[in-house]
């Protein structure tokens, strides 16, 4: 069994995770692993779960997020996940 580190619960079915930095985590569920080691939105403060935006060192959920933190950079920021190759 294991003990999730964020929740304090002992589960039989917890797991661990590596990050590439070489930490082990422990969790019993990937809501608990995503509170831990999500990164969080500069902008709005939520979790990252998806591919995000990364500006200069730093982490926003979307673009709309990302320009809103930098009006300097606002053009040139935008979503390129799914966007349509030509545009």
């Amino acid at each position: 069994m294991g003990t999730c580190e964020v929740c304090g619960n002992d589960y039989w079915m917890a797991f661990e995770v590596r990050t590439s930095s070489g930490h082990t985590h422990v969790f019993d569920s990937i809501e608990c692993a995503a509170q831990r080691i999500a990164p969080e939105c500069e902008h709005c403060r939520c979790r990252v779960l998806g591919h995000g935006v990364e500006v200069d060192g730093r982490f926003f959920c979307c673009a709309h997020c990302a320009r809103s933190a930098d009006a300097a950079k606002g053009a040139d920021i935008r979503d390129a996940v799914g966007a349509h190759p030509g545009a």
